[in-house]
This record gives C-alpha cells, structure tokens and sequence, in this order.
C-alpha cells in the first residue's frame, strides 16, 4: 500500500486492533463508501456497533489534477479533538487515531437519523435555526482557540490549506479570469496572511449531520490556524448558490444566511466585528466565481444560464466590493427577483 492508497480490508482490521478499537479474532465487515472526493471512507461494522473509518487520499477525486498532502488527517484529527472539546453538541468524538497509515476513526452515525445538511436543503427542508446553530458553534470554536499560540503552533498548516483551498479555489479561479486576477490575488494573500483561530476550512451542507440534538460539523481535512472569516464566508457562499438550485426555498435559504451570520458575528469577540464581516463581505463573490470556474465547482450548477449569473455577479462585487456581507445577500436576493 503506497502512501494516500485506499485501504485493504485486513489493513482495516489491523488499524482497529493498533488503536484498541477491536480485537484480532472479532467478525468485521467493511463497506467502502461513495461521496467523498478527497478521503478513502469505511462504514466498519463489528459486532453490536459500527465505526466511520476514513483516509486521506493524496490524488482528489475531481477532472482536475488536485493533488494535496496525505498529512492533513493528522490535522483534522487535532481539529475534531479540540472543536469537541470546546463544543461538544456540535462535533463528534473521534475515536482513534492511527499514525501508521493516517486513518481516522470516527463514531458510525446513521443517515436514517443524521441526514445530511445539503441534501435538506436540496429537498426544500430549510430550517434557519439549523444555520442559527451552526453559526454558534463556529464562533465559540473560533473564541475558543483565538490568540492561541499552542493551537497556533499545533495547525500551523499553511501549506495544507494553500493545496486545498487558496490554489485550486482563488488561485485557479483567477487564471480563468485574468481582468479579476488582481482583486482574487489580493484576497488570497489577505487570507493566507491572516492567523486568528482554528479553521475548519470546508464548512459546507455537505459536511454538516442534522442529529437529533443539533447539526454536527465532519471532515476537517483543510484544518488551519488562520482566518475564521472564511469558514462563515465558505458556508454563507452555499446558502447563496443553493437558491438557484432550490427555487422554491430562496426565502429560507437567504433567512438562513441572515441566521448564521448573526450568530457567528454576535459570538465574535477576538477582534472588531467590522473588519471581520469585510473579509467575509470580500471573500464571498471570490468563492461563489471558485464554484463555477475553479478546480471544485459544485455540481448541481449544471446550466449554462446558472453558470454565467453567477459568473456576472461575482464579477460586478469583485469589481466593487460590498460594504457587508448583508449588503452583498441583498444585492443577490435582487438578482433572484429580476
């Protein structure tokens, strides 16, 4: 098994015994998992539970050659242990950790009562308090390591998240788009350069669980000590291109937006609210171009018109940026109305 290769079944069992999560001789079955595109996920089931099993993969699953380092499930093993600690309601535990071959363990959570985020949404079933929630829990992750300089030190991963997020997002987005590449460059330097608190750094539907006491935030991978404006701009960002994927549910997606801005800005107290909300204000038409154009773009943007109204969008509040991020939402609750 080269490094970041998918795991073999007696590797599994192996990792599960090193880690003291099962015994040698106990009956396993392994279920490989669809969905990801940057880890090898395992659905373990041992007798009288089960377990989530996953590692990073060094090649991304996408058309684009999006390679990142295998390293980074060190880091989000950290990020879940800290985030747990600091909001338990709104991170699962991790389990284990195996060093030998970068594989987290996680606790088995049920989709038939942990759905996923994105997939409500998708089905109309927009809930503003989940966002509410959600917002919460990021700030007080976010107040909770902020000014840090163990946890500084711990997620000084700057290279992982240029691989994962800055290049193939902002970077690569700009050389689609030469005319914005000065403004997606100075965004990118402004966000690489700015060190407050943990990140999570792929805060999207996709990787929130609605549990019954609350959504619950997965998959770390991009963890960073840098800057929290861009975990509420990358969820805020979805909840904007969700209207054009789910009509029917644009007022509640935009009072979702509304909802979890307040509550991540109203929890914010590791620096003035203002400069914050303009990073945010400032990344958001960057990340919506980086999900037409860039080497990630969302896949339930399928039309050509879709596609270029975000496109005309993003252009005209990268050109003249917003004073707020509640600003730019008007300006696209606008958009939705012509």
């Amino acid at each position: 098994m080269a490094d970041g290769d998918p795991l073999e079944e007696e590797e599994v069992r192996a990792l599960l015994v090193r880690t003291g999560l099962a015994a040698d001789a106990e009956p396993l079955r392994c279920e490989t998992l669809a969905g990801g595109v940057s880890s090898d996920i395992r659905r373990i089931d041992l007798p009288g539970r089960s377990l989530c099993v996953k590692r990073a993969l060094a090649r991304l699953k996408v058309a684009a050659d999006w390679r990142a380092p295998i390293e980074r499930s060190v880091h989000e093993a950290g990020w879940m242990e800290v985030a747990h600690r600091l909001c338990p309601a709104n991170v699962p535990q991790p389990l284990g950790f195996d060093r030998a071959t970068g594989t987290l363990v996680l606790p088995w959570l049920d989709p038939a009562s942990h759905p996923v985020w994105k997939f409500e949404l998708r089905d109309g079933r927009v809930e503003p308090a989940v966002a509410a929630t959600l917002g919460g829990a990021l700030a007080a992750i976010h107040r909770g390591t902020a000014g840090d300089p163990a946890i500084a030190s711990r997620f000084d991963t700057g290279s992982i998240f240029h691989a994962l997020r800055i290049e193939p997002y902002l970077l690569a987005t700009a050389k689609r788009h030469p005319a914005l590449a000065p403004r997606l460059h100075a965004i990118a330097r402004i966000t690489a350069d700015t060190r407050r608190a943990l990140v999570h750094g792929d805060v999207s539907p996709k990787n929130v669980l609605l549990g019954p006491s609350g959504p619950l935030l997965i998959d770390a991978e991009c963890a960073w000590y840098g800057d929290p404006a861009f975990d509420a701009a990358f969820c805020l960002n979805h909840l904007l291109l969700k209207c054009l994927w789910v009509p029917q549910g644009v007022p509640a997606l935009l009072r979702s937006f509304d909802a979890l801005l307040r509550a991540w800005l109203s929890g914010a107290d590791w620096e003035p609210r203002e400069g914050l909300a303009a990073r945010v204000a400032a990344l958001l038409p960057a990340l919506m171009l980086a999900r037409v154009d860039g080497k990630s773009p969302v896949e339930y943007l399928t039309s050509p018109g879709q596609q270029e109204h975000v496109r005309r969008f993003a252009a005209r509040w990268l050109t003249d940026p917003a004073d707020s991020p509640e600003a730019l939402a008007d300006a696209w609750r606008a958009t939705l109305a012509a």
